[in-house]
């Protein structure tokens, strides 16, 4: 059978009526499920609050309409986001129906235009084996297009000038377009849209279309013939669009386009010939009924162009429309749907529903308030290991966060506490490419002969020195047999170096090298303090000063390199979260330089090599789920842990002036809430390091829109702040040796500087020529490449090189425990061991405290030692 042959489905539309009891596509539905099932006409609006059983509705009634042979499965477009959610439906649908989905299109926006477009390329100038280009493809084009017209001197980036004119693109605006309303005074804007119009016919020539072209040259296809239309519009009879609030102005107009009746002058195009019954009492075909499926409070991706204005407005575009609200939710608790619809119903934008389960009131929402992040990773850490000891897995439960920036104090306490845990959507704190990019300066501070982490430092961020360049270096240093600093100081030596990357490279090498006097102790700016061998330990000692704190070296290398602002000029959301994970690195040394003041660089890559190494744990109830609020939209647990609810967390700062920037983070708390199924935690801190400086942080807007009679406070805000807090239960936080207390303002560790790093300092890298790989050239760049590979083998085979970090951090890989032995923890006290289980770093100690119960730690870091009996 053709794809586009039309059949008849045996009856007229709309005649259908609801079913008696006993219907298989009924049965189990609540009231208003029923009749989102059966309702028949022109446009349908089902709001289906949070776990209401929306695809239950979608699939059964598209099931309904087939089997009432009111349409064929060939006349159904049903769209949806993801493809995982697209397969899902299809899967369902299956189930019902059999055979009987075949013909029909269930698919994303995307895939269902890419079908039609090949069909149609040669009406418009392409041919159907046109090109799509994905992000990565159209960013490699815009970089060439930019550098082209040195339009990065003026701020332009691949991310942000891709950025822009996805936007542009998303609300059907192209180069033309932008042309004619732009501010032509302005150099930028011009110089904009010389880029656009440049990629614009860069694309046209590769027959290519990128991932937004697809949608807005469908629309323009209709647009520019609507002969084409009306073959589409004849043949979808019932759309059907899932996640209604989260489409774009592209997308809108597509469904748009495709509802809109089949005019008299296009009928005599269509084949097979139009037959009297399609016809409405006008002579056209009427447009098809469309169905969407949707919740306003929702609504959270107005940052990738959606517009909550298409579901919110949806009855005065499609006249006569019928809405139905669902809001028996079979998901959650009534306590936890009470808090969703207190928060939700200070938004004004919004269809008005209330969540209901007839599931019964449940436990009541925990809070907690921690005297900062660290407190709040303790109190979620030991809930997780409660949780779990009670029976419930570990996959079972979530934590949320607004940014990706707090997951490492998050992170540290859990691989400390000996919990599995993954972070969806993203990458573990101390594996992000930034972080590792941070880390590498202070790495080649700390050991000037490590290769990889020098070869990393030249290239980030990105300087100009090629790979040429840095096999020279590289060799020179090996022949000269000096550190990669020094070499770098005597770039002017090497002759296959041009002029101006010796300029770059030994100003990189002075950075360097007052970055190393920082964390020897001879200031940011003073030389490397010579030490007479003659001289009496008296005056050695006097002469030397303490290593700077380790805050300062990290942040003389941010400033220099300007890592952090030129992430924040690329004006892209993903580069602004990648300036907060350095900020938060920043806070991460503040904080080590006040629980051990004057320890040292060396001792701080010590710890944190500690914890970023430590290896996966196993568990055969599965993993504790780490993602930001955004990443958790479409998923339950039956626990979940919403932490950090601050001002300027959530809601995020940068909403603030944005306009409807509130509504939408309180959407997104919304959606958080509406997660849990059983438990909901909610925790924030009294104080909070931002952009590397500690603050006061204040408890959310929405934390106090959420009836006090909801939650259980097990320490609030109030008690952190007033008198009647108790003790920190920060994993770090100070303590006199032997107390039993902790208290933020005594810290007893003051270690003398362990840093003992090699002779001389200094770095460099540059804007390099680009010299071609051959002859003795290509020989140099080979041995480097040997060199590096035999590196990467030594550190993964656990080796090092000449000179390489070591620390007296602790580190219990070795120590021995067993049934019965008793311990002392830093923060718990003493107790006594039950098991050890697991092998290597992998090592687990259960023990059971005399203060706080039963707790299981990771032996390999965990702060304890094994007392005498």
């Amino acid at each position: 059978m053709s794809d586009f042959e039309l059949l008849d489905p045996g009856a007229a539309f709309g005649g259908a009526q609801p079913a008696d009891g006993g219907d298989p596509l009924l049965d189990g539905l609540n009231p208003e499920q029923r009749r989102a099932v059966v309702a028949r006409g022109p446009a349908l609006l089902i709001v289906a609050g949070a776990g209401s059983g929306k695809t239950r509705v979608l699939t059964h009634r598209i099931a309904h309409l087939i089997r009432e042979k009111e349409a064929w499965p060939s006349q159904i477009l049903a769209i949806t986001f993801t493809n995982k959610a697209a397969a899902e439906m299809r899967e369902r649908l299956g189930g019902l129906l059999g055979s009987g989905v075949e013909g029909m299109w269930v698919s994303t926006f995307h895939s269902a235009c890419v079908r039609i477009l090949r069909r149609e390329a040669e009406r418009f100038g392409y041919v159907s084996g046109f090109t799509i280009y994905d992000s990565a493809d159209s960013r490699a084009l815009l970089k060439r297009i930019i550098k082209d017209l040195d339009a990065d001197t003026y701020g332009f980036t691949p991310a942000n000038t891709s950025a822009k004119i996805s936007k542009l693109k998303n609300e059907l605006s192209d180069a033309t377009d932008y042309a004619s309303t732009m501010n032509a005074s302005d150099p930028r804007e011009r110089l904009f849209t010389e880029i656009f119009t440049a990629y614009e016919q860069e694309l046209k020539r590769a027959n290519a279309f990128d991932f937004d072209d697809l949608i807005g040259q469908t629309v323009q296809l209709f647009r520019a013939h609507p002969d084409v239309a009306a073959i589409y519009k004849r043949r979808f009879r019932h759309i059907l669009v899932d996640e209604y609030q989260d489409t774009n102005h592209a997308q809108y107009s597509l469904i748009r386009e495709l509802t809109k009746s089949v005019e008299r002058e296009q009928l005599a195009t269509l084949v097979p010939p139009v037959r009297e019954r399609e016809l409405d009492g006008l002579g056209r075909i009427p447009g098809a009924s469309l169905t969407v499926v949707g919740d306003s409070d929702q609504s959270i991706y107005a940052f990738r162009g959606a517009d909550i204005r298409n579901i919110v407005e949806f009855e005065r575009d499609f006249s006569n429309a019928e809405v139905v609200k669902l809001e028996q939710n079979y998901r959650s608790t009534q306590n936890i749907l009470s808090a969703a619809n207190a928060v939700i119903g200070n938004n004004f934008d919004r269809q008005d529903k209330k969540l209901w389960t007839a599931e019964g009131d449940g436990d009541k929402i925990v809070g907690f308030t921690g005297y900062s992040q660290h407190d709040e990773a303790r109190f979620v850490a030991e809930e997780i290991e409660d949780l779990h000891r009670d029976g419930m897995a570990y996959g079972d439960i979530a934590v949320f966060y607004r940014t990706n920036s707090q997951t490492r104090a998050l992170e540290e306490l859990l691989i400390r506490s000996a919990i599995p845990y993954r972070v969806l959507g993203g990458t573990k704190f101390y594996d992000r490419a930034e972080i590792k990019d941070a880390m590498a300066y202070l790495t080649t501070i700390a050991n000037p002969f490590d290769p990889i982490a020098w070869s990393r430092m030249l290239g980030a961020p990105k300087r100009g020195v090629g790979p040429m360049a840095e096999a020279h270096l590289a060799n020179f240093q090996e022949a000269e047999g000096v550190s990669f600093h020094q070499a770098m100081e005597r770039a002017a030596e090497i002759p296959a170096l041009g002029p101006k990357i010796r300029t770059t490279v030994v100003e990189l090498a002075d950075m360097l090298a007052r970055a190393t006097a920082m964390a020897l102790g001879g200031g940011g700016t003073d030389v490397l303090p010579p030490v007479a061998e003659e001289a009496d330990d008296e005056t050695t000692d006097a002469s030397r000063k303490k290593p700077a704190p380790v805050a300062d070296v990290l942040k003389l290398v941010l400033d220099s390199t300007e890592m952090i602002e030129k992430l924040r000029a690329k004006r892209d959301p993903q580069d602004d979260a990648r300036a907060e994970n350095l900020e938060e690195l920043l806070a991460v040394a503040r904080e080590f330089d006040a629980q051990q003041p004057g320890a040292g660089l060396l001792a701080f890559l010590t710890e944190v090599s500690l914890v970023a190494a430590a290896d996966d744990l196993d568990d055969q109830s599965g993993t504790v789920s780490l993602m930001t609020l955004h990443t958790a939209k479409g998923l339950e647990y039956p626990a979940v842990f919403i932490t950090g609810v601050e001002e300027g967390l959530i809601p995020h700062q940068m909403s603030v002036d944005e306009l409807g920037g509130i509504n939408e983070e309180r959407r997104l708390m919304y959606v958080g809430i509406t997660r849990a199924r059983q438990k909901l935690f909610i925790t924030l801190a009294s104080t909070r390091a931002t952009f590397g400086d500690i603050a006061v942080a204040m408890p959310s807007r929405f934390l106090q829109e959420i009836p006090e009679n909801l939650i259980e406070w097990r320490q609030s805000p109030g008690e952190v702040t007033g008198r009647g807090g108790t003790a920190s239960r920060a994993l770090n936080a100070g303590r006199a040796p032997g107390a039993g207390g902790s208290s933020g303002a005594s810290w007893s560790r003051n270690r003398d500087s362990q840093v003992s790093f090699g002779a001389g300092s200094a770095g460099g890298s540059s804007a390099a020529v680009s010299e071609p790989a051959s002859g003795n050239m290509q020989s140099a760049l080979d041995k480097w490449r040997e060199r590096k590979r035999l590196a990467k083998e030594a550190q993964a085979a656990g080796g090092g090189f000449p000179n390489t970090i070591v620390g007296n951090i602790r580190d219990n890989g070795d120590l021995e425990l067993a049934l019965g032995d008793r311990i002392r923890h830093d923060e718990y006290g003493e107790g006594r061991v039950n098991a050890v289980t697991g092998a290597g770093s992998k090592r687990v100690a259960h023990v059971t405290f005399d203060s706080v119960g039963e707790r299981k730690l990771l032996v390999k870091l965990a702060p304890i030692e094994k007392l005498s009996e």
